[in-house]
């Protein structure tokens, strides 16, 4: 059967996104070949300027680029795809997107091997919506999020967040798999949409560095939720 309609046939649901984010998560922490680490990449740009915001902006710059390259997103794609059942071009972007916040985190100071971290770059991924994600269960983010805020953050609270997460991606593109995940990003064998992923990668960017880096540290909440 052609792969376009082999893809078409897979429907993306809630679970499978977050099987894909930590799937993800794990590779852009621990590298592929061929592709440094985020800690690696933030490590290069720190090593270049000890101005973690330049770094971060940077940065945003040059993921935005990449992923609005079809061949680049094929590249990626075709490395992750192969243990998940989700489309190729859907793991592409997620990974461009996590890889970059992970290293926007890493140069905040923060551990991306914590859970809690992670849990935050999770949130970054739904873009203009983390802030309403993370808020809903109690934490409230104004300004860059101090060490001892985040290990506060108890473990049902993780949880309810990846679920707001799991569920806003799902939303975003669409629970009918590739079809619609065609219209919405570059698609192995042709360019479709590479506006909107320089757009949502840049928006994702912004969010990881009002997260990680921007403002004054002492002024968050974080109210345990039932």
């Amino acid at each position: 059967m052609h792969l376009k309609k082999i893809m078409s046939k897979i429907k993306l649901t809630q679970e499978m996104i977050m099987k894909t984010l930590d799937w993800t998560y794990d590779k852009v922490v621990t590298g592929i070949p061929g592709f440094d680490s985020a800690i690696e990449i933030a490590e290069n740009y720190l090593s270049k300027t000890n101005d973690p915001k330049k770094c971060a902006k940077t940065l945003i710059r040059w993921q935005n680029t990449k992923a609005g390259t079809s061949g680049f997103l094929t590249g990626v794609g075709g490395i992750i795809y192969m243990p998940l059942t989700v489309p190729a071009n859907f793991a592409s972007v997620i990974y461009i997107q996590m890889r970059m916040v992970a290293a926007i985190a890493h140069m905040g100071g923060y551990d991306v091997k914590d859970d809690r971290v992670k849990t935050l770059i999770y949130a970054c991924l739904a873009g203009n919506a983390a802030k309403d994600i993370v808020k809903d269960v109690g934490i409230n983010i104004g300004n860059k999020m101090t060490l001892s805020l985040i290990k506060k953050i108890p473990g049902k609270t993780l949880t309810k967040i990846n679920q707001k997460v799991g569920f806003r991606i799902l939303t975003k593109f669409g629970s009918t798999g590739a079809i619609n995940l065609g219209k919405a990003v570059p698609f192995v064998g042709g360019f479709v949409g590479g506006t909107f992923d320089i757009l949502s990668t840049n928006t994702v960017g912004k969010i990881a560095k009002k997260t990680f880096l921007s403002g004054d540290n002492d002024n968050n909440s974080i109210n345990e939720v039932a």
